[in-house]
């Protein structure tokens, strides 16, 4: 089986586990299409450490880490298994590309991964483990922890970031609220850099993106995007999978990073 791609799935606000619209459908056709991983590895900015941390328990909890919501809610389990031997793997993997990431026995799964893995593998069948978030990242760093990642797609983990392609909470929206002009052109940008294949101009996406400040105010939603494409190592065939916008201020795009060699995309 060739490497698996690598993702990058925009996790909404929690009742996005209620409300799948058209980035629920997208996750749930990408899930069936795909082949079956060993397991999905999750980085999350709901999750972070000074340096990256690595699940190892077999039996991941649900974290409700979340307040003021529907109570159905809280009433979610996704009781996935986790996989410590890949979760040792990967934690081997990060060691030896320079991090000094260490194990964690205890860590479930946060709700920036158990509720986009609600739609993409809805029976919760398929082992899932994440990885700490490190302070401190900038593009650069944030891609390079995706590429000490990359090699576990030999192994057929599914690599995963979880974050938002905009998130200003600040600028939140009931149910139905109209959209705020700068999410569609920041989106805007970042599809299409993603459709283009183009690396650089994505890790340049807050310096030169239109309205960047206002999209991510804080970049810890954003990381997840650059560690997803980081992880693609350099394999070609970036997929733009367009979702609707939320609140009025959370586009909920999905990006598929690697289904095609490079050597094979050029005819080598």
């Amino acid at each position: 089986m060739p490497p698996l791609p690598s993702l990058f799935i925009s996790h909404g606000a929690p009742t996005f586990a209620l409300e799948p619209g058209r980035a629920g459908a997208h996750l749930a056709a990408l899930g069936r299409s795909l082949p079956r991983p060993a397991a999905v590895l999750i980085v999350s900015p709901h999750w972070m450490s000074a340096e990256p941390r690595v699940a190892m328990s077999p039996r991941p909890e649900t974290i409700h880490d979340f307040g003021g919501f529907d109570p159905a809610l809280y009433r979610i389990q996704y009781p996935a298994p986790g996989h410590p031997a890949l979760a040792q793997q990967a934690l081997l993997r990060l060691h030896a590309a320079g991090w000094a990431a260490e194990p964690d026995a205890q860590q479930g799964l946060d709700h920036g991964a158990w509720v986009p893995m609600r739609h993409l593998y809805p029976q919760a069948d398929v082992p899932v483990f994440q990885v700490s978030l490190p302070g401190g990242l900038d593009a650069d760093r944030a891609w390079a922890l995706g590429a000490a990642l990359a090699p576990l797609a030999d192994d057929g983990v599914l690599i995963v970031g979880s974050g938002s392609v905009t998130h200003n909470l600040a600028d939140f929206r009931g149910p139905g609220g109209s959209v705020l002009p700068y999410v569609p052109r920041f989106a805007g940008w970042v599809r299409d850099a993603v459709a283009a294949g183009d690396g650089e101009r994505l890790r340049r996406t807050l310096l030169d993106a239109p309205d960047a400040a206002r999209a991510h105010p804080t970049t810890e939603h954003f990381w997840p995007l650059l560690v997803a494409a980081g992880a693609a190592r350099s394999r070609t065939g970036w997929q733009v999978l367009e979702g609707d916008i939320d609140h009025g201020m959370l586009a909920m795009d999905a990006f598929v990073f690697g289904t095609t060699p490079r050597e094979e995309r050029q005819g080598i």
